[in-house]
C-alpha cells in the first residue's frame, strides 16, 4: 500500500536485489528507522530475467516488516532515482560492509545527486555481519548448508 508523502516526511528508498534479504539487511532497516519517518524497501527488478524470485522475495521481506507500519515492500524497473522520486524520498539508504563497497556507493551517491538532488545516507554494517552478503548465503544454501542464522526471524515486527 502506498501512502502519500507530507512535504516534510523524511522517507528514505533502500534499493537492492534482497536474494535473499539477510540480517545485514534488516539491521540497516532498523538503524534506519531512527533516522527516517518511512522506509521503502525497493527490490530492483531486471526484466530480462523470471519475476518468479522478485515476488517470492518482496513477500519474504513484507512478512518481515508485517507489523511495522512504517515499511513499504515495493518492485521497482527503473532508475532507483526516479523511483525514490515518485514516491516523495528524498533519500537513499544503503549499507556498506568494506572499503570496496564505501567507494562503489560514494561514487553512485554523487551521480544520484546530480542527476536528482536526493541524498544517499550511508551505514555502515555492524562488524559481525560484515562478512554476510546474499551471494554468500545463496552459495551456501546452494550446498546443502543451513543459512537461518543469516536470516531475519519472520517474526522481527510481528508485535508492534
Amino acid at each position: 500500500m502506498t501512502r502519500i508523502s507530507t512535504p516534510t516526511e523524511r522517507i528514505a528508498v533502500f534499493p537492492g536485489s534482497f536474494n535473499p534479504f539477510t540480517k545485514g539487511h534488516a539491521d540497516i532497516v532498523e538503524r534506519g528507522l531512527a533516522l527516517f519517518d518511512r522506509i521503502i524497501i525497493a527490490v530492483g527488478v531486471n526484466p530480462a530475467k523470471s519475476n518468479d524470485s522478485v515476488e517470492a522475495t518482496l513477500e519474504a521481506i513484507r512478512r518481515i516488516y508485517a507489523g511495522e507500519p512504517r515499511i513499504e515492500v515495493e518492485a521497482y524497473t527503473t532508475l532507483t532515482v526516479d523511483f525514490a522520486a515518485k514516491k516523495g524520498a528524498r533519500f537513499i539508504l544503503r549499507g556498506v560492509r568494506s572499503v570496496k563497497d564505501f567507494e562503489y556507493e560514494r561514487d553512485i551517491a554523487e551521480i544520484n545527486r546530480q542527476l536528482s538532488g536526493i541524498e544517499s545516507v550511508i551505514l555502515f554494517s555492524k562488524a559481525e555481519l560484515a562478512a554476510v552478503s546474499s551471494s554468500v548465503v545463496r552459495e551456501l544454501a546452494a550446498y546443502g548448508r543451513d543459512v537461518s542464522s543469516f536470516l531475519p526471524d519472520n517474526d522481527l515486527h510481528s508485535e508492534k
